[in-house]
């Protein structure tokens, strides 16, 4: 069963990911999909239904995984390939780097269960893999919202030169920013709300708590601005820094560790502008975290909207 960080009766959209590269598959031929015996727990299942002479299965090996995706790279073909986050940050690094990132090839890496998106415990939470693949040269990572983000950014990932790193949500995933007059743009950081007294910097699901404390916050009579950064490298220091001028608090929200993450990246933009303000993190823990329940895990760690609320409302004093 695939745990679900949807809230009750959310508004979903299944497998965005598979139906999205099924029909760019339709329009170009040289998309292929490959997986380390994750298909239907990345989605991926969608397309080898739809394209099974375009689809290959590698068996539990991320290591061959990523040297055969570059290998059809080289002949000119644009691979997906497929796997939990944890196996391709830790186990294939070194294969990505020098097969892949090296040489700049199309290759474009799909993690399932990014951050605390699961509740199996540290063997399969990637709460660090951001932080990992931030240092290497040439990939740009993406961490989208919702299944909108996520449609629209697969056609874009795979027109891009250059290896891509895509953090996965899988399943039944809430559809929210098509409320926004949203569209992904890659390497762009877009305002989804203005807002006088907070300004919420968010990527990933967390974008979507952010909305929704963003929402219990107007009661408080607290006005939220929301900024979503979908993509995380390269970053939207212009977009970002823009809005974090002036004297509003300034929270960053990320489902990833504080360190290494989103947090430490819009610290660094504005050290290097040479720009005041503090910058409040909220994000996982330096630790490695609890088995258990999502709703749960996610209250424990401040992921969930109230935790955000409590923790905005606190540091307004």
């Amino acid at each position: 069963m695939i745990a679900s960080f949807a809230e009750p009766g959310q508004r979903t959209t299944p497998a965005p990911f598979g139906h999205a590269l099924a029909e760019l598959a339709e329009q170009d031929e040289r998309i292929v999909g490959l997986t380390a015996d994750l298909g239907k727990y990345t989605d991926l299942h969608i397309f080898a239904e739809r394209h099974p002479d375009r689809y290959f299965q590698m068996g539990m090996a991320e290591q061959l995984l990523f040297g055969a995706a570059a290998g059809m790279a080289q002949a000119g073909l644009v691979p997906f390939a497929t796997t939990y986050s944890v196996f391709a940050a830790r186990r294939a690094y070194d294969f990505i780097c020098l097969d892949i990132a090296e040489p700049e090839l199309n290759v474009n890496i799909v993690g399932g269960l990014p951050g605390l998106t699961t509740g199996y415990g540290p063997s399969h939470q990637a709460t660090e893999d951001v932080a990992i693949f931030r240092g290497m040269p040439n990939l740009t990572i993406v961490d989208p919202c919702d299944a909108i983000d996520i449609a629209q950014a697969v056609p874009q990932l795979a027109a891009t030169d250059g290896p891509t790193y895509l953090r996965l949500l899988r399943g039944k995933v809430p559809s929210v920013l098509d409320e926004y007059d949203y569209r992904f743009e890659l390497g762009k950081a877009k305002v989804l709300r203005g807002g006088r007294d907070v300004v919420l910097v968010s990527s990933g699901l967390m974008t979507m708590r952010a909305l929704q404390a963003a929402e219990a916050l107007a009661a408080h009579r607290v006005d939220v601005a929301v900024v979503h950064t979908p993509t995380l490298k390269p970053f939207d220091e212009e977009t970002v820094l823009s809005e974090l001028a002036g004297d509003r608090l300034a929270v960053t929200l990320e489902n990833h560790t504080v360190v290494g993450g989103l947090f430490e990246t819009v610290a660094a933009a504005l050290v290097r502008k040479g720009q005041p303000g503090r910058v409040v993190p909220i994000g996982l823990p330096d630790q490695f975290l609890d088995a258990g329940a999502l709703p749960t895990l996610h209250d424990r760690y401040g992921l969930s909207k109230e935790r955000i609320v409590e923790r905005v409302l606190a540091e307004l004093g």
